[in-house]
């Protein structure tokens, strides 16, 4: 007959060996995340040029900004969590400005290849003029989010002579605001930053 210690014992084994066992799945599907967020939030290797601005997270959570569709459901940045979002700010009757950088947006995409499909693009709206269907059109595939713009600016960082208007942004996959890029940006530039973070992340 078992002693009830032995069995006591055994159970405990068990339990032990049950929990490193949670512990080795955890740290392996952990690993590609954590070492895609060393390589560009600590470890800053010698020769390594980014031309986008590196944005440290945690100064920049993403708030609620009150966000809708353009048909007046409820829509937010969160709901792009898993992908990376590329996000410009302008206001709705979209001026030549406007125009360019949703192009942009659009031919960074593309110049992903297979790439292109971890990549979503995003323009936030600061006011409530009607945005004219044939823009619609044109880049379709760009989701379009009225947001408040008080809230908005508050959020974005911006350089000592610029605003969010003059800016393309980056957010990563787990929903953090990553890069900003200058105003008037060179586009095969920001491609070498983008191909080199989808090629760093395992997330996204």
């Amino acid at each position: 007959m078992t002693k009830p210690e032995a069995v006591s014992d055994a159970d405990q084994g068990r339990r032990r060996r049950g929990r490193w066992k949670l512990l080795l799945v955890v740290a392996v599907c952990a690993a590609p995340m954590i070492a895609s967020y060393l390589t560009y939030y600590v470890i800053k290797p010698q020769g390594r040029n980014n031309y986008g601005t590196l944005i440290d997270p945690r100064q920049h959570p993403i708030p609620d900004l009150g966000s809708t569709a353009l048909d007046g459901h409820r829509a937010g940045l969160e709901d792009y969590r898993g992908k990376w979002v590329m996000l410009q700010v302008d206001r709705g009757d979209c001026t030549e400005v406007c125009r360019n950088k949703l192009f942009t947006m659009r031919q960074l995409r593309l110049m992903q290849g297979k790439e292109m499909d971890r990549i979503e693009r995003v323009w936030l709206i600061v006011d409530r003029e009607p945005v004219q269907t044939m823009l619609i059109r044109e880049f379709d595939g760009t989701d379009m989010l009225r947001v408040d713009a008080a809230r908005l600016r508050s959020w974005l960082p911006v350089e000592a002579t610029t605003m969010a208007e003059d800016h393309i942004y980056l957010i990563d996959p787990l929903g953090n605001l990553m890069l900003r890029f200058p105003k008037d940006p060179d586009p095969g530039r920001m491609k070498k930053d983008i191909s080199k973070l989808l090629r760093a992340s395992a997330i996204g």
